[in-house]
């Protein structure tokens, strides 16, 4: 019990982002208790991200209301956009939305059309979500805090910046959960010679 409970603390650290006013878990490489969480984007970036995210969901919020049921995800200014929407040209106009807010380079819209999920489903998505990344934890090919995940309705997105190999090795982990109706890659591929550099300590790039 002890060692499940320590997998699904190390899971919620390795899926932690920065918000402001949290520690211990600092951007860019730091030690959190014992263990150190490295970030791929850039300290600015992720405070971008976390903008972005906010951004985006009060401006859509805003204008579409209770028509949707919205989670924004944003990685190295890529916007996913998941949940449900009441028709098409709510969808299409939450697009626009996220696309106009600053710093925003993409957006991926995987907005259902239909009622929003239930809270039984959405609690199922959080276990789900806890579950793929505790499974990251335990890969020892994989560097968990590489790949950010996210679940609606039993879909798992990951999204990151990964080598090719890791984009297979995740998604193999992650369709291998019990629950999970499909896996989508919302990835930035990279080359091995680039993880390499990304591996280095930031004095030695």
């Amino acid at each position: 019990m002890k060692l499940q409970l320590q997998k699904i603390l190390l899971a919620a650290v390795a899926g932690a982002s920065l918000l402001s006013g949290c520690a211990p878990l600092v951007v860019g490489g730091a030690v959190v208790g014992g263990m150190v969480a490295v970030d791929r984007r850039t300290s600015g970036t992720q405070l971008e991200d976390e903008a972005i995210e906010l951004k985006v969901a009060n401006a859509v919020n805003k204008e579409l209301g209770e028509r949707v049921h919205l989670s924004v995800t944003s990685y190295n200014r890529r916007v996913l956009l998941t949940g449900e929407v009441r028709s098409e040209a709510d969808r299409s106009r939450a697009t626009l939305l996220a696309q106009s807010q600053e710093n925003v380079r993409e957006v991926i819209n995987d907005l259902a059309i239909g009622a929003p999920s239930s809270l039984s489903q959405r609690t199922k998505d959080t276990v789900t979500t806890g579950q793929v990344k505790a499974a990251f934890v335990d890969a020892k090919d994989l560097q968990a805090t590489a790949v950010k995940v996210v679940t609606e309705r039993g879909v798992v997105y990951l999204m990151g910046r990964v080598t090719a190999r890791e984009a297979q090795r995740a998604t193999d982990i992650a369709r291998g959960i019990g629950g999970v109706a499909k896996v989508v890659r919302v990835f930035e591929e990279i080359s091995e010679q680039e993880l390499q550099r990304l591996s280095q300590p930031p004095m030695a790039r």
